[in-house]
């Protein structure tokens, strides 16, 4: 697998993002914009220099379970459980809203009932990876805000892809299942349940007397994580939601801060200095563009319903919680971005579209590959203009009487 075409196209891919990365950051942007940009030039949209393969897509993978243990590494299980109403009406209301656009949108051009639902689906997501990247960059992941969009884009993507396997298995059946959807509630409080236990109980007890000694402390951390994965797979969720829990629990006061900071430090340098830059690039692969006036009016006004329902859902949802307006503004605006979520929902529902169709279950497909472009559209379109809008929204809200706790904390994170 590990081919001289593949050296060569890690070689062309990090190159051209650290490039670019230096560059966007000298203009005062983000550096995942650069990374995007690389993507979008040597992959198949433009020069077609490097193409999508297994070990690539491995590879990103791979680059947001490290970037997801990495978050949740930086972040303070306390501060959810302070921020936890205002997460979950912040979830509520960027669900409820793109859905209902989603859906509306999508039946406008012409969607039958199901693939407008998944449609409506797939841009009501928030990927929690992505957004924790740019919260990262914008320095206001350890704000207040910070936590509540983090918080909120878990829960967002935990109901989202109960969802999906409700509207899948109404799709192959024709009903509902009671006993199904039960099953599926069962196995992901289970997983909460045991995530938690396991977090609170038993993970200061193996961290005790946990040393690096041969970079052992990295070898447990790579434990934990990918068996929450796991684990966080077997009850219907994404792997990053596990990710990040696992790295909930490698916590500062458990374990010998040396240890601790090792740990923190490797998993740093191996995902925002190997494998995000390879996400975020070969995320531009899967972009494709259909030259019609039918696909560009879909897309563009899928995109504008799925920002301003993300805008007015969530920020509105944060207004309620006392949030003022510019605060609202950066919590709409921070939940925007979607990435690789939807592009798993999206792949999930064409490859059960097309194994139902094939056995006779179903006449029309689930959604079709021009929806299916969009979706991608939407995911690229709204990751790449997130951050954009984020700095100045994050900017505006630095009034004077904010500064103390928002501000502050941006101004004072370290870089890294």
């Amino acid at each position: 697998m590990f081919s001289a075409d593949l050296i060569i196209s890690l070689l062309l891919i990090l190159a051209v993002a650290w490039s670019l990365g230096y560059l966007f950051s000298r203009l005062n942007l983000p550096l995942m914009l650069g990374e995007l940009l690389a993507g979008l030039i040597l992959g198949p949209p433009l020069l077609g220099l490097v193409a999508p393969t297994p070990a690539l897509n491995l590879m990103a993978e791979l680059g947001i379970f490290f970037a997801m243990f990495y978050a949740g590494v930086e972040s303070d299980p306390r501060e959810f459980v302070e921020h936890l109403w205002p997460s979950v009406a912040t979830a509520i209301g960027g669900l409820v809203l793109p859905i209902i656009l989603g859906y509306g949108v999508a039946r406008l051009f012409g969607g039958t009932v199901f693939q407008s639902l998944f449609v409506a689906l797939g841009i009501s997501v928030t990927a929690v990876a992505v957004q924790a990247v740019i919260l990262k960059e914008m320095r206001i992941k350890h704000s207040p805000i910070g936590h509540v969009i983090i918080g909120a884009a878990v829960f967002n993507d935990v109901v989202a892809l109960m969802i999906l396997s409700v509207l899948l298995g109404v799709a192959e059946t024709g009903t509902i299942s009671f006993k199904s959807l039960l099953w599926l509630l069962v196995k992901d409080v289970g997983f909460f349940c045991v995530v938690i236990g396991f977090g609170e109980f038993i993970m200061p007890r193996l961290t005790r007397r946990l040393t690096d000694e041969q970079g052992k402390g990295f070898t447990f951390a790579m434990v934990v994580s990918l068996a929450m994965a796991y684990f966080a797979e077997l009850a219907g969720l994404h792997l990053v939601i596990g990710a990040f829990l696992a790295g909930q629990f490698v916590r500062r006061e458990i374990m010998d801060e040396k240890v601790f900071e090792v740990i923190a430090d490797r998993f740093y340098g191996i995902s925002y200095g190997f494998l995000v830059p390879i996400f975020f690039a070969t995320l531009s692969f899967h972009l494709t563009v259909t030259w019609t006036w039918a696909f560009w009016g879909f897309s563009l006004v899928l995109i504008v319903a799925a920002i301003i329902g993300k805008v007015i859902g969530a920020g509105g949802a944060a207004k309620l919680f006392g949030y003022n307006f510019r605060e609202s503004a950066v919590v709409g605006i921070g939940m925007n971005s979607r990435g690789a979520v939807e592009l798993v929902i999206a792949t999930v529902v064409l490859e059960t579209s097309a194994r139902l169709q094939a056995a006779g279950t179903i006449s029309e497909p689930l959604l079709t590959n021009a929806q299916f472009s969009v979706l991608v559209l939407t995911a690229f379109a709204t990751t790449l203009l997130t951050p954009l809008a984020l700095k100045p929204a994050v900017a505006s809200a630095c009034t004077p009487d904010e500064h103390a706790h928002f501000c502050t904390i941006m101004d004072n994170a370290p870089r890294k």
